[in-house]
């Protein structure tokens, strides 16, 4: 972290709409348990399924933390969203 940043913290609300509620529920209980289990030294994640979106809220201490929750949970999102596919061809 930039020791004389004047940034405190970073927070967001981010929202993955599905093709279906169906397809939202399945991918969100493929990923609950990464984003329960997830180390949060300097940000905390929270999973939230409101019909056919996912809503990711991100609390981050720093730029560089919040950056790397957003990463994760796109990535956990994605790898879910794929197997999906696969499994559905």
């Amino acid at each position: 972290m930039i020791e004389d940043s004047p940034l405190e913290s970073v927070k967001s609300q981010i929202c993955v709409e599905f093709e279906s509620d169906a397809q939202a529920k399945i991918i969100y209980n493929s990923i609950v348990l990464e984003f329960e289990t997830a180390p949060d030294y300097r940000s905390t994640m929270d999973l939230t399924l409101e019909g056919k979106c996912i809503l990711v809220d991100i609390d981050a201490q720093d730029s560089t933390s919040f950056r790397a929750s957003v990463n994760s949970a796109i990535k956990w999102i994605n790898l879910s969203l794929e197997i999906n596919n696969l499994t559905n061809v």
